[in-house]
């Protein structure tokens, strides 16, 4: 039986991680890779905070890099619940990296992620609708439907 809808801000996360030489070039800039990695960690989160329920990622629609992420900066992502589908979840990730010797903070990534909830035999099932609340989650709600019906059409092109 699926619940009742939700807010958006009912599993919205933040996180913050200092980046260490382990997640970096010998240059100091941070991979790519394990940006993503953190992307696909708080989108997991916020997507089993919405379904409480186990959930797997089936695609990252966008990712893109803004602006370099160093050695010693603080990783801050914020992500939630952008629109649900039946089974699926669209969890728009922003990233920011903020230089804690300064406070210059600037947006480093954006990401969407397809997040699928799974129940307890590891079948997709349904979800609980999404209330967006603000003029920003109503606008996101609205452009990630709009997101999902484009990858709906290039699926049958196929």
């Amino acid at each position: 039986m699926v619940e009742e809808a939700r807010k958006v801000s009912d599993s919205a996360l933040t996180s913050v991680r200092w980046m260490f030489p382990s997640d970096a070039n010998p240059a100091g800039n941070v991979f790519g890779g394990a940006i993503v990695r953190y992307i696909d960690e708080i989108a997991a989160a916020v997507a089993m905070r919405h379904a409480r329920s186990n959930v797997v990622i089936a695609s990252m629609d966008r990712m893109d890099f803004h602006k370099p992420v160093r050695v010693g900066d603080l990783l801050i992502l914020k992500a939630s619940v952008n629109y649900v589908g039946n089974t699926s979840m669209e969890v728009g990730v922003r990233v920011e990296a903020e230089n804690p010797r300064t406070g210059e903070t600037v947006h480093a990534a954006s990401a969407y992620c397809t997040m699928v909830a799974l129940d307890e035999n590891g079948k997709p099932k349904r979800v609980p609708r999404l209330i967006p609340e603000t003029e920003d989650e109503k606008r996101r709600f609205i452009e990630a439907q709009k997101r999902r019906e484009a990858r709906l059409r290039s699926q049958t092109i196929r």
